[in-house]
């Protein structure tokens, strides 16, 4: 996935707003809580997101995958896909969703009605 594919991506998803942030990183964010960022790392195409517990302990093996700097090491689960073979495109955009949606079942009932989420 290319960094515009990323941002092309994150902008389908209902209310999603976008930043640049952190010296000229992507950042995506719904609600006006983050889910997705990229950039952040000497390669311009590394892509972030949170995840659950599982997938946590589970991604780090796979390569070009790691916990994502900054955020994991404050105790968040965040992976950054970094590197080559990491995950399929497919496979990112299914962890970017989950990423939205973890973060969208965490706003406020009233948040979530205000943005027609729900």
């Amino acid at each position: 996935m290319t960094r515009d594919e990323f941002n092309a991506f994150c902008a389908s998803l209902p209310q999603s707003t976008h930043v640049i942030q952190w010296g000229n990183s992507d950042v995506w964010k719904v609600g006006g809580k983050l889910y997705a960022l990229s950039g952040w790392h000497e390669n311009d195409a590394a892509f972030t997101f949170k995840v659950s517990d599982m997938a946590f302990q589970i991604l780090p093996d796979m390569d070009g995958l790691r916990p994502a700097p900054y955020l994991a090491s404050r105790g968040l689960k965040w992976i950054q896909h970094y590197a080559e073979p990491g995950l399929s495109d497919a496979e990112l955009r299914n962890h970017i969703t989950y990423s939205y949606d973890m973060v969208v079942a965490k706003l406020t009932k009233k948040k979530r009605a205000e943005l027609g989420l729900g």
